[in-house]
């Protein structure tokens, strides 16, 4: 989930508060978990409402190219053997966060390296540091954790950007909200079954 400061963004948020209440009253039981990039808004509104934090694979294993970068600047099949290890060991070994950034901490402070290279290395370095601790994802995959948040991203192209975005389309935001409100009720299993179930006990307002 990617939070930005655009138009309509609390009117997003109160929405989606309110979502999230009402899925903890049916399911008080589950164990909540947030996952998100490097965003300071995503986490400030996530430890709000969930239990565990996880820093999304994919972004953490990208800083790892710039350590291989680092360690083998002239190799490149060094470089991806080295980033194909580290990023199974981030996945799968217990402590790989931590381990792995002891090692791009010496690397960054042992050797002298190119600007650009050191300057990769040390945001590397920076994040690693103040994220390893939502980086344990062998415990993620044994407690069944989701560690990436491609669906959400995906699930955002899909519903969004493929029905607003085509060639030629214009929108004004209620158009578009009626149009895209339709849309999730069919894309999500159960809800369209959910809203026609509302309407037949509650019925449809109807402006006079």
């Amino acid at each position: 989930m990617e939070l930005c400061p655009e138009y309509g963004k609390a009117s997003f948020l109160e929405r989606l508060e309110r979502e999230i209440g009402r899925t903890k009253a049916r399911y008080p039981q589950a164990t909540y978990v947030g996952i998100a990039d490097g965003a300071a808004s995503n986490w400030q509104f996530l430890k709000r409402h969930t239990t565990e934090q996880v820093r999304d694979f994919y972004h953490a294993s990208g800083y790892l190219g710039a350590v291989a970068i680092a360690l083998h600047p002239k190799d490149l099949p060094q470089q991806q053997h080295w980033l194909n290890q580290s990023c199974h060991q981030l996945k799968h070994d217990p402590g790989a966060a931590n381990q792995l950034y002891q090692q791009m901490l010496e690397l960054s402070q042992s050797q002298t390296h190119p600007t650009m290279i050191q300057d990769n290395l040390n945001a590397a370095v920076t994040y690693f540091h103040n994220h390893r601790h939502q980086m344990n994802y062998a415990l993620y995959r044994d407690n069944h954790y989701p560690i990436g948040s491609g669906v959400t991203e995906a699930a955002c192209k899909t519903v969004i950007k493929q029905r607003l975005c085509c060639s030629g389309m214009r929108w004004k935001e209620t158009g578009a909200a009626v149009v895209l409100s339709l849309r999730t009720l069919i894309l999500t299993p159960t809800r369209w079954n959910q809203f026609w179930n509302k309407l037949n006990q509650y019925g449809f307002p109807v402006a006079l």
